[in-house]
């Protein structure tokens, strides 16, 4: 329209005549003669509020004093509306605040500088998200880091972000890129940062303090709540959870979760991302260049301690009890915390090694631990709460019965001094040498001891009391015939 309009009064008609050709208003037809293209509206003065304007000021010191307080007890616009009404006559309408609100907020946003991201740096930070481990649904908590010139990503998953955890995810990640990166940018996790001073340095935590000094990288860090000065660490940590973790993920371990999430992190390197021209590995080797080499061996990545041997045998560490051999009782002991184990030690020696337990006051046992104190208290058998959720194989169980039928109390005994030679032997040599036990009509500790010895050796049992010279033979003598003669005749009266 207003081509035709400004065309057919270039070429000689009238802006009335135009008007009235293309039945518009002349205003219009003076307006088009202006403007080649509809200039929109315009507003030629500021927007008056007439009833709101003497009671800006005091919405504006409510929402000031908002930043004092945690974002979610901040006054909305509808709170703020009941406020003016109930404690100042407010009379005007609730639209007027809630407009006023939404233009002060958005002119009080924060501005961002776009920032270069020259090769050899890195960003890390912890996400969460929903999984299914050996059947149980639970929250991973998943390690990310990322290198913003290449936007190469390594991401691992923990049951819990503890330090350790962190640790350990960058240990794995060193060892998948092959490099340890010149600086890296996270923020001020507890974990990594025990105090932050007043003049903005940070006290680092003692595990990470260590750890730095093993790959000497250089540490920064990003303002407190402010998640956008690791932008690209942030980014993956949705892009992680959308992409790898989306249907929950099922696996039957963490391992095998984390051997999923490397390779899903190795295909993406084939990807070309938006406004670049090279593929994220091509851009990765500028990274390597200017990463440095790894240290000779990787950081052990635990948490140490130290504990004492309580009289059941028990260490405890981070609210859970780990029992060590009751030999150790009483004894002060040093504790190393993994990912996914706990290991005691007492000097120079391992006494024990077990999972890691990531509930709140729980007690992990190793079965082998209690034997030789129950083959000692041998009636506590039957209560004694470490062998109550042992899983044994049921022909364990045929061979108490039939111990305890043939020699009661010392029958219990010897079926425990069977169990104790799981000390030295697997479970599934002792599983067999029982069977064949069994088999043989053989109930005893000596001939279960020489069975399992004939099958890790390789060679056939020699079941025969000339190889027992210490056992007591029993002589038993072949009776007479005189001797039930002597029964009939009444002669032995």
């Amino acid at each position: 329209m207003y081509r035709k309009v400004r065309l057919a009064c270039a070429e000689g008609m009238s802006q009335r005549e135009a008007a009235r050709h293309f039945n518009i208003s002349r205003d219009s037809v003076a307006k088009m003669m202006v403007f080649s293209v509809p200039p929109g509206y315009r507003r030629k003065a500021a927007v008056k509020r007439p009833k709101l304007g003497a009671f800006t000021g005091i919405i504006d010191g409510w929402l000031e004093v908002d930043r004092e307080v945690h974002r979610k007890q901040h006054h909305t616009a509808k709170r703020v509306f009941e406020r003016l009404k109930a404690e100042h006559g407010f009379t005007g309408g609730y639209t007027i605040v809630k407009d006023y609100m939404r233009e002060r907020e958005r002119h009080g946003r924060e501005m961002f500088v776009p920032l270069a991201h020259p090769p050899g740096h890195a960003q890390a930070d912890f996400g969460e998200a929903t999984v299914i481990i050996g059947g149980v649904e639970q929250k991973a908590h998943f390690f990310v880091m990322d290198l913003p010139h290449s936007d190469a990503c390594y991401v691992r998953a923990y049951p819990a972000a503890t330090a350790e955890a962190w640790v350990d995810g960058y240990v794995h990640a060193f060892a998948f890129f092959g490099k340890v990166p010149a600086s890296i940018l996270y923020d001020n996790d507890r974990c990594l940062v025990a105090k932050i001073l007043p003049d903005g340095t940070r006290q680092r935590a003692t595990l990470f303090s260590g750890f730095l000094s093993h790959y000497l990288f250089r540490d920064r860090y990003g303002r407190p709540g402010k998640g956008n000065d690791k932008g690209n660490a942030e980014g993956l940590v949705g892009l992680s959870r959308r992409n790898f973790m989306v249907p929950i993920p099922r696996f039957a371990t963490w391992e095998a979760f984390n051997a999923y999430l490397e390779d899903q992190c190795r295909k993406r390197q084939a990807d070309v991302l938006r406004g670049q021209s090279e593929t994220i590995a091509e851009r990765l080797a500028r990274d390597m260049t200017a990463m440095v080499d790894l240290p000779a061996a990787p950081f052990d990545a635990c948490d140490q301690t130290t504990g004492r041997v309580s009289s059941q045998s028990l260490v405890r560490y981070k609210t859970n009890d780990y029992s060590v051999p009751v030999a150790y009782g009483h004894r002060d002991v040093w504790v190393r915390g993994y990912v996914g184990a706990v290991v005691i030690g007492c000097g120079s020696e391992v006494i024990a090694k077990h999972p890691r337990c990531y509930d709140r006051e729980d007690m992990v046992f190793d079965p082998i631990h209690y034997l030789p104190l129950i083959e000692r208290k041998i009636n506590a058998l039957d209560q004694a709460a470490p062998l109550a959720e042992w899983d044994l194989p049921p022909e364990f169980a045929t061979l108490r019965r039939l111990m305890e039928a043939r020699m009661l109390k010392t029958g219990r005994r010897e079926y425990v001094q069977v169990l104790r030679l799981l000390e030295n032997f697997g479970i599934d040599d002792l599983h067999a040498a029982v069977k064949k036990a069994l088999q043989l009509g053989a109930v005893g500790f000596d001939a279960v001891k020489h069975l399992v010895l004939c099958q890790v050796e390789k060679r056939p049992p020699k079941l025969d009391l000339d190889v027992y010279p210490y056992l007591p033979r029993a002589e038993v003598g072949t009776t007479s015939a005189a001797a039930y003669m002597c029964l009939m005749s009444g002669d032995l009266a």
